[in-house]
Formats: structure tokens, sequence, C-alpha cells
């Protein structure tokens, strides 16, 4: 199957990637250093309302309370997903071709030179990503310079740990196949040279573009339970601090049914928040860094 064509046509069995079990999750929360790690990106302007549903005792998560919230993730995906399993495919069509629309027409994405996005994948029932993708790397040099105008970096998943690279490719022909028929970059890019890692970057990131099941208004977000999105949020935005760079806007592409009620979205102080969404009825900002930006 070619690239473009498994684009479109990922295999279902890849939901396996994206699973752990409780248990695993409370040891390895155990073992995350807390406060001190937490993501810088505030919340929102909007809701000034602190989410307290989960104990910290001595800086360290309270394992039962812990596990209560896991239950409530697992119980809202399960409920989301099969709405999205039986989300009219009319419907979705359109609503991938609003949300594309509102992403490529935006001030926001226009301005932004360094982007990382992911690759949908339609047996996941991700937002369509691929005019957002072929839009990029067909605008990669200004005419009559050569000047890189913009780069895009996308997921590549390393172990079932939650370890995830953000990649480089320059064009299609730069994804492959993995073994669940995801597309992912290589390590090495059509020339043969290795991929430029975004954690290696001189540049910094402006703009990342995330999936996920369900969002609220306050700016949470509920993954599939691998927690990778998480894990390399933190390792970025801790290297933009690093860096002195300014932090990358987090906006999360999404369909109507997957909006939920504000704090609806169990939460951890490991999971980190998003600026905005991108809803097929329009942007919606959430921290004071999205409604600069969407000025």
């Amino acid at each position: 199957m070619s690239a473009i064509a498994s684009y479109q046509n990922c295999s279902g069995q890849s939901m396996f990637r994206h699973c752990k079990t409780t248990a695993r999750l409370i040891r390895n929360a155990k073992e995350i250093a807390p406060a001190t790690h937490l993501p810088t990106t505030p919340l929102s302007a909007v809701s000034s309302n602190v989410r307290t549903n989960i104990v910290m005792n001595n800086d360290v998560v309270d394992p039962h309370q812990l596990e209560a919230i896991f239950q409530k993730k697992r119980s809202l995906r399960s409920k989301i997903r099969k709405e999205l399993k039986n989300m009219d495919p009319i419907q979705r069509s359109q609503e991938d071709t609003a949300v594309q629309d509102i992403v490529l027409e935006s001030s926001w994405f226009k301005a932004s030179r360094n982007i990382c996005a992911y690759i949908s994948c339609a047996s996941l029932r991700e937002v369509d990503t691929s005019r957002i993708v072929s839009e990029i790397l067909s605008n990669q040099t200004d005419e009559g310079n050569g000047q890189m105008r913009k780069k895009l970096y996308v997921p590549r998943v390393e172990d079932k740990n939650s370890n995830m690279r953000m990649l480089k490719i320059s064009a299609v022909k730069d994804l492959v196949a993995n073994s669940m028929n995801i597309l992912e970059p290589s390590l090495l890019d059509s020339d043969g040279n290795q991929c430029e890692d975004v954690m290696q970057a001189s540049e910094p990131v402006d703009l990342l573009i995330l999936p996920g099941l369900a969002f609220d208004r306050s700016g949470g977000r509920l993954g599939r339970g691998g927690g990778y999105y998480d894990v390399f949020l933190k390792k970025y935005q801790k290297l933009a601090q690093e860096q002195k760079w300014k932090q990358p806007l987090l906006v999360a592409l999404l369909y109507s049914l997957q909006v939920v009620d504000e704090e609806s979205i169990p939460v951890t102080p490991y999971d980190v928040p998003v600026d905005a969404l991108v809803s097929p009825r329009g942007f919606i900002p959430i921290s004071p860094v999205a409604i600069e930006r969407c000025d």
C-alpha cells in the first residue's frame, strides 16, 4: 500500500499503542516529578476556575484518587468512541472540510513557520489533516530566493512507554507505514539524511496541532490513554523555557461531538492543557496566548 493510500486507511489494530493498564499508569505517576514539571501554558482567560479533581499529599499523587480519575477517563473515552463510530460519513467529511478551512485561513497558521502536526488516521477517526499537511509541504520555499518558509515535524512513536519524537519531513514520500500501517516519518529522509528531530532544532516551534478524543472549553484534552503527547509536550515546553523561546501555540482539532461541558475532562497533574480548539463551528481561544494571537 502506498504512503498516500495508507494515510487514509490506517489499521484499526493501531489502537493497542494508545493503551496502558491502570496499574502501570499509577506506577508511572509516582515516578514523575510533580508540580515543578507542570506545563507553563496557562489554562483559560475565559474560565478562571481552578481544577481540584486530584489530591496532592506532600507532592505525591494519591493513587486511589488517581485511579478514580482514570476510571472517569475510560468511561468518557468509551462514550466518545461510540459516538465517533456512529458519526454519519457525510457529516464527518463536511466537518473535516470545515475544520481544515478554518486552520488554513487563520492568521495564526499563516504566520507560523515551524509547525508540528499529526498525520490523521481514518481508522482512529481523527479529524483529517491531509490538506493542512499538503499546504505546509507545498509552502516550504519563497519563490526566487530558496529560503525555507515553513517546516513540518510529524510524530513517530518510539515504544510503548509514551516515548514519541517529532521528526521533520519535506514530502509525503518521507512517510512510511509502520507495522500497524500508520504513517510515520522514517529515521532517514528521501535523500538518505538523518531526519531533523524538533528537540534538536535551532529554532522554536510556533504551532503544534493536536488530535484527541474529547475536549472542554477550559483547555482539557482527553487523549487515547498512551500519554505520548503529554510526555512530549512537557519535554518540549521545558526545552523552550530553557532556551528562552516563546511557547508554541497548542491547537486541537475536533469534530462537533467531541466538545464536552466546561471542565468535564478529568485531569491529573501530568495532563497538558491546550491553548485553543478548532471545531467546525470555529476557532475557540482558551489561553491568553491564543486570545492574543487570534486578534
